[in-house]
């Protein structure tokens, strides 16, 4: 049957076989093709013999963890995209995970179809020629609030510091800087981004806020992400005149 998505090669790394085989059945009911691995330097192992489209990650593993396999495989320049599984939802969890250079986190246990929107978002993302979807030419790049956005480099500088993102945080603060004094609806947010709307219930956009505030603050920029209470999110500098927390996009 003919996938209306991505489709790669798959590592699957969890120490529990049961989450293993679940994982990679159903990664093979939407066309991939999956390694299952147990440990973290079965994972080293297996993506430099042969490497992967994407990495599913469980955290937690004896030996060589998850959180070793990230920062060994970045150190080497491999940008592979990579799923981490966290076995709890706390906030330190995930921010070791995607300071270790992770780009996307899930918390265990998880809904099968949020686990399988998160691996489409980052197929699609990484697919040649996803960047930007304008004339095919090198991709302007965004200024907006103090901050140059490249899509072409997929760097972001404010003044003179770099900020170190993920792809999925590069992937948001581009949304927002090229929507830049529009309030974008949570709901709009998910789509662009994930591909899929978590529901009401879901913290995972405003994690993502949080992480983007947070660094953005450490190279020295001002308040720029703004929470529109029940609505979203705006991108917009203290300079700018908010105006009705600026206009929502229809």
């Amino acid at each position: 049957m003919q996938q209306d998505h991505p489709t790669a090669e798959i590592v699957v790394a969890d120490d529990d076989r049961a989450i293993r085989e679940s994982l990679a059945r159903l990664l093979e009911a939407e066309g991939h093709s999956v390694r299952m691995v147990c440990n973290g330097a079965e994972v080293l192992e297996e993506q430099r013999r042969r490497p992967a489209g994407l990495i599913v990650l469980d955290l937690m593993m004896p030996g060589v963890d998850g959180l070793t396999v990230c920062r060994v495989l970045r150190s080497e320049q491999d940008r592979v995209p990579i799923l981490v599984l966290t076995a709890r939802g706390e906030a330190s969890d995930r921010v070791a995970g995607l300071d270790a250079g992770a780009d996307d986190y899930l918390a265990k246990p998880f809904d099968p179809g949020e686990f399988l929107a998160r691996v489409r978002a980052l197929l699609r993302r990484c697919a040649p020629g996803d960047t930007d979807p304008g004339s095919g030419g090198t991709p302007e790049r965004i200024v907006a609030g103090g901050l140059v956005v490249d899509p072409g480099s997929r760097l972001v500088h404010h003044g003179r510091e770099a900020l170190e993102l993920t792809r999925t945080e590069f992937d948001l603060l581009e949304l927002l800087a090229r929507n830049a004094g529009l309030v974008l609806p949570r709901a709009e947010i998910y789509d662009a981004i994930w591909g899929y709307d978590f529901g009401p219930d879901s913290k995972n956009l405003a994690v993502y806020i949080g992480y983007l505030r947070r660094k953005l603050e450490a190279v020295g920029a001002p308040e720029l992400i703004h929470t529109v209470r029940g609505v979203g999110y705006v991108l917009r500098s203290s300079a700018d005149d908010p105006g009705d927390e600026g206009e929502p996009r229809r």
